[in-house]
């Protein structure tokens, strides 16, 4: 495994991704997948500059987070249960991954009790496939007037998944559907919701997803092989 080498590699295709998008580098913010990683690991790719991690399972992240003193920032990217709420609230600062009323409740609630405004993003199930969490685009609008008003959370952005090993065109069109859906949602310059960040894009389709306008990207085993 050698990180620094592949982090070398991720990060140029960034730039061409963000160059062919007309954007700077810069702009695109990297969170670091670390599943099933070791705590050694992690500290590694932390020592060659990567500052976001992003988990899947609580109690990973939990144990995870006690060993590693760096000053980085914790994502969760998986699906979040409605009783693991308070201790997402405690250990990350963005959750990708809302994908109910009942769900964005409870963090409100639970971040309430933290004396803590927790940022969210709604993730969207563009593909609309079965086997993925995520609101239709038309629930998407549906609980953002529900929860706009909400006190302890902020809206960020959006977050969805591409189909595994879908042609080229399909998954640039779900990309680019998310991308629309944030411009139409910005407009509508609705207080509390901010469409700062557009997560999409893992290992094998990062680089179309910045094409088409993330600029989140999630990457694991591109960045830990």
């Amino acid at each position: 495994m050698n990180i620094k080498e592949n982090l070398e590699k991720i990060q140029e295709t960034i730039a061409q991704a963000a160059q062919k998008s007309g954007r700077s580098p810069q702009e695109i913010t990297l969170v670091a997948v670390t599943k099933t990683m070791p705590v050694e690991i992690i500290k590694q790719a932390i020592s060659y500059g990567i500052r976001i991690i992003g988990e899947n399972k609580i109690q990973e992240a939990k144990t995870k987070k006690a060993a590693i003193t760096e000053e980085i920032k914790w994502h969760m990217i998986g699906h979040l249960q409605t009783n693991k709420v308070k201790d997402a609230v405690q250990i990350f600062d963005l959750i990708h991954s809302v994908d109910s009323l009942k769900l964005a409740l409870e963090i409100n609630k639970k971040a309430a009790d933290l004396n803590k405004i927790m940022p969210i993003l709604l993730e969207v199930n563009i593909s609309q496939e079965p086997s993925k969490y995520g609101l239709t685009k038309d629930d998407t609008s549906y609980l953002l007037e529900k929860i706009a008003h909400l006190n302890n959370i902020k809206i960020k952005g959006l977050m969805t998944m591409a189909p595994y090993e879908a042609p080229e065109t399909e998954i640039r069109k779900i990309f680019s559907e998310l991308r629309e859906l944030k411009n139409k949602i910005r407009e509508q310059k609705i207080n509390n919701i901010a469409m700062d960040y557009l997560s999409m894009g893992m290992s094998s389709d990062y680089h179309l997803a910045i094409e088409e306008g993330a600029n989140m990207v999630r990457i694991g085993s591109a960045l830990f092989s």
